[in-house]
């Protein structure tokens, strides 16, 4: 969030001075009908996407950068509803390439869709502002304005994950230890499995054994493996029906997988020839608050805690160490423990779209914890630091008297945060293209 001629933006946020010739770029680069040209990028964009087999990544990313809008719609409303004046709320960057005005604010698109920001006039005291519009800058609204403008666009990401979570809970199921479920059916190069013959299908969950309830697939394995070549009785659930099924585990040292023999032990092994995972469970929309609750406790304590870790003494030198000796295992504890740059938040993406909705809504709820709490720390250019302004300024007022910071006596350590910002956002990068991270989803 930030105005026109400001120099310290909140999160999210540009320094562009719009311009006939900067208009007139865009417009020679991208083509005449600002309408027209919005919808052909868009139908070539999904056409392309269609083409390499990447819509779902796609939508992800998408979903990631309509995040970062939430987040300025934050900023936006609250502004609006305090009486500022919002000349724009953008998504991207760079060139124009469709927008449209209603009222006082410009809305539209530009060309980098690398985030997006809103701008509020007036937002230090620095900032020219015409006369005219002066009591309707972001330096003459109240305390509770600017702290409720400065903290909306963290707001958002916190009700966006909590939104996510509960979903999570409500309707997608989360883990359960005590489901246990056909996976996959292996396949043997010498036989038939007898899972196969018996007609176990993938996603039957196994309820019991010989009449005793399955709480693990430990316990289902234990059992399986000791009956080689003895018929059990398993009772699963498919499709709202309980089935009962015979099988006889075979002995493992007669199987083999991609011809070779899988088992050379002398104690007879029994196995049916099963991949084995946990099941999902949901809860009511009402416990699923509660829990979505304490899900956002839980994570912001880690996150807060993984933050301090990073700028620790010994999170810089770890971080260093992986500059200039970057880790040959992708998968290695201190590989693992840095920042991700755009590639790899794509990667990411990509890596959660393989492994089923719920890793996709958990790596975006951890996305929202991550942004809502960064973006709080109580330096500027960060939204934290227009609130740490903002109290301090307010806590230096007294008798009706307002006390406003001098700006320009904080830009040196502005500055050097934003350049900490690029540093950490160039480094990433470089290591997300030369040493990507191993999969953590699988």
């Amino acid at each position: 969030m930030s105005d026109s001629n400001s120099s310290e933006p909140l999160a999210g946020s540009s320094f562009e001075e719009r311009s006939p010739e900067v208009d007139l770029v865009g417009a020679r680069v991208f083509g005449a009908r600002p309408l027209v040209r919005l919808v052909v990028i868009l139908l070539g964009l999904l056409a392309l996407t269609i083409y390499t087999s990447t819509l779902p990544t796609v939508l992800v990313v998408l979903a990631i950068v309509a995040m970062i809008m939430i987040h300025e719609l934050g900023h936006f409303i609250v502004a609006k509803i305090s009486g500022m004046k919002v000349t724009e709320y953008f998504l991207g960057f760079g060139p124009k390439i469709y927008s449209k005005k209603f009222g006082e604010t410009e809305y539209g698109i530009k060309a980098i869709p690398a985030g997006g920001y809103v701008r509020i006039i007036g937002m230090n005291s620095i900032d020219e502002v015409p006369p005219s519009d002066e009591e309707r800058t972001y330096r003459k609204a109240s305390f509770p304005a600017r702290i409720a403008t400065s903290a909306a666009g963290s707001f958002m990401h916190f009700l966006m994950a909590f939104m996510i979570l509960w979903s999570i809970f409500a309707f997608v199921g989360v883990p359960n230890a005590n489901k246990v479920i056909v996976s996959q059916l292996s396949v043997f190069s010498n036989m038939a499995t007898p899972a196969a013959s018996a007609g176990i299908k993938p996603g039957d969950q196994i309820l019991k054994v010989d009449n005793k309830t399955v709480t693990s697939w430990s316990e289902l394995a234990s059992f399986i493996n000791s009956h080689s070549g003895k018929q059990i009785t398993l009772e699963v659930a498919r499709g709202g029906k309980d089935i009962a099924i015979k099988v006889t585990p075979v002995n493992a040292k007669n199987v083999q997988e991609d011809h070779k023999a899988i088992y050379t032990g002398k104690k007879p092994l029994g196995m049916i020839g099963i991949v084995l995972g946990y099941g999902t469970s949901t809860y009511n929309p009402i416990e699923s608050i509660a829990k979505a609750g304490s899900g956002i406790i839980a994570a912001s304590s880690q996150t807060i805690s993984a933050l301090v870790s990073h700028f620790s003494p010994h999170g810089i030198s770890l971080y260093a160490s992986q500059l200039v000796h970057p880790s040959t295992n992708p998968a290695s504890p201190g590989a693992q423990s840095r920042f991700e740059s755009p590639v790899g938040i794509v990667r990411l993406a990509s890596q959660a779209v393989h492994s089923g909705l719920e890793t996709v809504l958990g790596l975006l709820f951890s996305i929202n914890i991550f942004i809502g709490i960064f973006n709080m720390i109580p330096l500027l250019p960060l939204d934290g630091g227009h609130v740490a302004v903002a109290a301090y300024e307010w806590a230096r007022s007294k008798k009706g008297r307002r006390y406003q910071v001098d700006i320009t006596k904080m830009m040196p350590l502005t500055y050097a945060v934003f350049a900490l910002i690029i540093v950490l956002g160039v480094t990433a990068l470089y290591l997300d293209v030369t040493h990507p991270l191993g999969n953590p989803f699988g």
